[in-house]
């Protein structure tokens, strides 16, 4: 089988050496296509692919329509909006994330943007501290579980809301349980996001939320960019002359953001909750290890559409 590897922006060499001993030692054939720059470069790319590896690469129904032969897809980390999940099923085509190989990556920055902001931007000034601050955690899977772990660690208080993790879970771990995304955030200094875009999601962190959270809060997106309303984040914020964000994304209102309430606002030019060479690694080995196992065994165990 032949697993192509087409990433815009590539691995680390050590993940693709990695990658490559993991495919070829199972008896695959490796073809890398990096650092592209056209979308015809990856059409022709796929045409004989059995196997494809991604990144943030997006895989349209244009690309899959041109890939014969393909049979499996992997988003090397969690986040997979840059599939066209419909389009691999009318193919018959299996896609999969690795979910949790990017999660430490992703909870550690949460953690550095909520000391980031409370510490004034690292400018002089009077900051405060994480320790005795309520933090909300908004999902409560593999990030948002060592986001809490993390935090306990500043000695602060955590509470969780995830309608799809019981109670006992999230108990288990000395978390407070959140009855209601109301109370999440009424009651969170910090409230740091980890849920997926889906058209369940999308825009639903808006005013009616934001504006709950108590003096001086500040909600932390390391999410996708996609769940925030932006019109009404704006409203809040020139509201709230106490409020903050966050994000590892920026906004496509960043400009006015910034204009508006300086400090109070941050966002990183890319997104880069999971750019560390060891979550490069971790998801691009996690990637080649599904793709030979689907082979070999006929493994689905992260399928995303099923």
């Amino acid at each position: 089988m032949k697993v192509l590897v087409a990433t815009e922006k590539p691995f680390a060499k050590a993940a693709v050496d990695g990658i490559r001993n993991i495919v070829e030692g199972a008896g695959h054939t490796l073809a890398l296509l990096e650092k592209y720059t056209a979308v015809d470069d990856l059409y022709a790319a796929v045409a004989d692919a059995d196997a494809l590896i991604v990144r943030s690469d997006k895989v349209t129904k244009e690309v899959i329509a041109r890939a014969k032969n393909l049979k499996i897809v992997v988003r090397a980390g969690a986040g997979f909006d840059n599939l066209d999940l419909a389009a691999c099923s009318e193919k018959e085509i299996v896609a999969m994330n690795t979910p949790g190989q990017n999660s430490n990556a992703v909870a550690e920055l949460a953690i550095g943007m909520m000391i980031y902001m409370s510490r004034n931007n690292f400018t002089p000034g009077t900051g405060s501290e994480l320790k005795g601050k309520t933090l909300g955690i908004q999902a409560y899977g593999n990030v948002g579980r060592l986001v809490a772990k993390i935090a306990k660690g500043f000695g602060m208080h955590i509470m969780a809301f995830d309608p799809f993790v019981s109670a006992e879970v999230i108990s288990k771990d000395g978390v407070t349980v959140a009855a209601s995304l109301d109370e999440l955030y009424t009651k969170s200094n910090f409230v740091s996001l980890h849920i997926p875009a889906t058209e369940q999601t999308k825009k639903s962190i808006g005013y009616n939320l934001i504006s709950k959270m108590p003096k001086g809060g500040c909600l932390v997106n390391t999410a996708r960019k996609e769940v925030i309303n932006e019109e009404e984040l704006v409203k809040v914020l020139t509201e709230r002359e106490d409020l903050k964000y966050v994000s590892d994304i920026a906004p496509d209102c960043i400009a006015e953001l910034n204009e508006k309430f300086g400090k109070r606002v941050f966002a990183t030019a890319k997104k880069m909750g999971a750019e560390t060479a060891e979550a490069n690694i971790n998801a691009g080995l996690a990637a080649a290890n599904q793709i030979c196992k689907f082979f070999a065994t006929g493994d689905r165990t992260f399928q995303l559409n099923k």
